[in-house]
């Protein structure tokens, strides 16, 4: 196991009051993600797992508990702070993909850069050589989000979330709203990504998307229910899938 803690939290909670009524959501949840994992968050609906996510990364707030990241307390950041630390430390990729329609592809991913980084000439390097990378060819860098489909939009919309070189790629059902193929596509992205040292946490319901990652925690009811390791995704994959339908089994998947 990677002893290399990037994230961890002590006794998250999160509460919300509804007609009168508190509903717990995120309920004292103690937990570490490791520098270098594909770790996925996985669960029924409203079992908490979108809002983990956001939680880890800074996105909302928790009502207790703290968030540790890099072995500092993110809890206790005002709102411009945790703005900045997500700017400089966070990549966010989400089933709606949320790129500005009034502007090219190019500039939807410099916009991101040029938040961080002055030097306009190194910002542009990187943005073709990421695009390049999620392999969108050069002649589709003038191009707009609406005359792409929806698999090149969320490949943009992953390289738009590495511009920064972040230490963590959050991703909330980036395959969800395309079809097998495209999301097949991803996926490989994600993973090729990953094996390149980028650390991801990754919320699915979907045991395909899970497969590549290599360790899975399990929410249910706001709290961790169970957490596997199944190693490395290409690694004795259909021994990882009976290990991961088995562990789903018994946590009432």
């Amino acid at each position: 196991m990677n002893e290399n803690v990037l994230i961890k939290t002590e006794k998250l909670s999160k509460t919300f009051s509804n007609n009168g009524r508190m509903q717990h959501i995120l309920k004292n949840i103690d937990m570490k993600i490791y520098d270098g994992d594909f770790t996925i968050i996985m669960g029924p609906s409203g079992a908490g797992k979108s809002t983990l996510l956001y939680a880890l990364s800074g996105m909302d707030t928790p009502t207790l508990g703290n968030i540790y990241f890099k072995d500092k307390n993110i809890t206790k950041y005002n709102q411009d702070k945790l703005a900045l630390f997500r700017r400089k430390h966070c990549g966010f990729v989400f089933q709606q993909i949320y790129l500005v329609e009034s502007m090219s592809i190019m500039d939807n991913v410099l916009a991101s850069g040029l938040l961080t980084k002055k030097n306009k000439k190194e910002v542009v390097e990187e943005a073709y050589k990421l695009l390049e990378k999620v392999d969108i060819r050069r002649e589709y860098v003038k191009k707009f989000p609406t005359q792409i489909s929806g698999g090149e939009a969320q490949r943009v919309g992953i390289a738009r979330a590495l511009i920064n070189k972040p230490d963590v790629l959050f991703a909330d059902e980036p395959t969800g709203a395309l079809n097998s193929k495209t999301g097949t596509d991803v996926l490989n992205l994600l993973t090729s990504v990953n094996e390149a040292g980028q650390s991801i946490v990754m919320v699915t319901h979907d045991i395909k998307s899970a497969l590549r990652g290599n360790r899975i925690l399990y929410v249910k009811d706001g709290e961790i229910a169970g957490e596997i390791n199944i190693g490395k995704y290409g690694e004795n994959n259909e021994k990882r899938h009976n290990e991961l339908s088995d562990f789903l089994v018994r946590m009432g998947w």
